[in-house]
């Protein structure tokens, strides 16, 4: 596996520590957990959901040492994580920037939008998923579909409608042309930029996995 410019082997232990939280194993790959030490180390939810596999393999003698030495030393675990949590510098990426190229953008998926109270943009690419299932008259808070989805990340009805109409002006076949002037305007256009003119099936698929994030 290609090592991650932003990885530590000290970093095993932090996901040894969330390997064995209950529910004991490999945690989803957008549960809020993984995305929460992503975000703290700065290195993609992609590459530590593959270093939990390594980790419940034990196929090196290096994860062998790391689990006859924790497994069933909870405290003891606890104790060396909070050292390296510690630690000056640790998670701060510092000098590892310097000459590395690092790919930030799934750290901006998780961060609130700026003006937004708590949106983001795994928010918006949830509500563009939902519009591409429904149709323009289907598109009001009384949906079902849309107060479930409300439901579940925590939106309000008429705030994922607000986000639809603006996807009606990036949606090409609609061809509106009505002019607006809306905070969201040109976070959803970045959002429609990616995902709106690719395969659905692949936002589907994104956004299926987004809702462990939500739960």
């Amino acid at each position: 596996m290609t090592k991650h410019p932003l990885w530590s082997d000290e970093y095993w232990l932090l996901l040894m520590q969330l390997y064995l939280k209950k529910p004991l194993g490999v945690k989803p790959l957008y549960s809020r957990a993984l995305v929460g030490l992503s975000l703290e180390l700065h290195i993609p939810p992609q590459f530590l959901y593959k270093r939990m596999f390594e980790l419940r393999r034990l196929d090196t003698p290096k994860i062998e040492r790391l689990w006859n030495t924790y497994a069933n030393s909870p405290k003891k675990l606890a104790r060396g994580v909070k050292l390296l949590r510690q630690r000056q510098g640790f998670n701060s990426g510092g000098a590892f920037y310097e000459g590395v190229a690092v790919n930030e953008s799934f750290e901006r998926d998780f961060q609130p939008l700026p003006g937004q109270s708590g949106i983001m943009p795994i928010h918006l690419i949830m509500v563009l998923d939902l519009y591409f299932r429904l149709v323009p008259a289907t598109m009001v808070s009384t949906t079902p579909e849309i107060q479930e989805l409300g439901s579940l990340i925590k939106l309000k009805p008429q705030t994922i409608v607000d986000i639809m109409d603006i996807y009606q002006l990036c949606d090409p076949y609609l061809n509106r042309q009505d002019f607006i002037i809306h905070p969201l305007l040109e976070p959803c256009q970045q959002i429609w930029q990616r995902y709106g003119n690719d395969n659905p099936e692949k936002l589907a698929a994104f956004a299926a996995q987004l809702k462990d994030y939500f739960l």
